[in-house]
């Protein structure tokens, strides 16, 4: 596939030494596209990037400076979904059979979000004709595969150094999003799939920190968490994952895509619940709760 091999597929942003228990993570802020997908797609300008969490990666920079290593995408989410099982697949999208082994019966997969998405947000079809079913199959081996081995080795890594770690996986959401029960939109959600890949005390301080800082926090609801947080989020050992997904109308333009006035005080907030979560997990670290349940 030497059309994604003109850019690295994903970065690893490092600090000097890690001083915190964390690995940041964003998935979907990715946005690079290569030229042979556009050719391939019957969309283009900002349609093609509806699906991205726009500059997500840029909000949780200062993961690195704080002690902690971030990795992030540059391939879009329209091209392939990392946040997914690696064989979501669905056999409308494919010339040929697809492998025995590819889940093609998923919720996602039935709404056009598998591995390899059929559309963007607002149901927009991203291609023009059918895909071969090798390509499909070499994007996982290419893109996929590598990404998880990294996100997995900066997990082990940080488990064996501090005895425990938190996966942050970072995301946007539309400006819309309401939630039934509660008045004002929500500035963030923390989804910790039901309390199973995170402790309920990590995911209530998530929530009551932004509270703090005067943003209206929601858990679970309507993003409880994708494959990454239920995948790597094992609190029996000591592992815990948590979504946070930023509403994308605070901090940019959803129809331009472009920044708002307002970007730089929104990650100016994030590097401090950042740094408010670094603080609570370093005085609660031997904390029975956070270390195992």
């Amino acid at each position: 596939m030497p059309e994604i091999r003109e850019y690295e597929l994903f970065e690893v942003h490092e600090p000097v030494s890690q001083t915190i228990p964390f690995v940041y993570n964003s998935p979907h802020s990715g946005r690079i596209y290569p030229p042979e997908f556009i050719a391939q797609s019957r969309l283009e300008g900002i349609a093609i990037r509806r699906s991205e969490d726009h500059y997500v990666d840029e909000l949780f920079g200062s993961a690195v400076a704080l002690g902690a290593p971030l990795l992030a995408a540059n391939f879009p989410r329209a091209y392939l979904d990392v946040n997914r099982e690696p064989y979501e697949l669905d056999p409308r999208m494919f010339d040929g059979l697809l492998p025995p082994y590819a889940n093609v019966n998923s919720l996602r997969v039935a709404g056009g979000l598998g591995t390899i998405p059929r559309i963007v947000a607002e149901n927009m079809e991203i291609y023009a004709r059918r895909l071969p079913v090798q390509e499909g199959l070499d994007r996982v081996e290419a893109v996929y595969k590598p990404y998880h081995a990294t996100l997995r080795r900066l997990i082990a890594r940080t488990h064996v150094q501090f005895g425990f770690g938190v996966l942050i996986d970072c995301h946007s959401m539309p400006g819309n999003v309401r939630v039934a029960g509660y008045t004002a939109r929500p500035d963030f959600i923390i989804g910790d799939r039901y309390g199973t890949s995170a402790s309920a005390e990590l995911s209530r301080a998530a929530i009551a920190i932004l509270e703090e800082m005067g943003f209206a926090a929601i858990r679970n609801k309507p993003y409880a968490g994708g494959f990454i947080t239920e995948h790597y989020g094992r609190p029996s050992r000591g592992l815990h994952a948590l979504q946070i997904e930023v509403n994308r109308a605070i901090y940019v333009n959803e129809v331009t895509l472009e920044k708002r006035a307002d970007f730089t005080a929104v990650a100016e907030a994030v590097t401090g619940f950042m740094q408010q979560m670094a603080d609570y997990v370093e005085k609660f670290a031997g904390d029975q709760a956070l270390a195992a349940e």
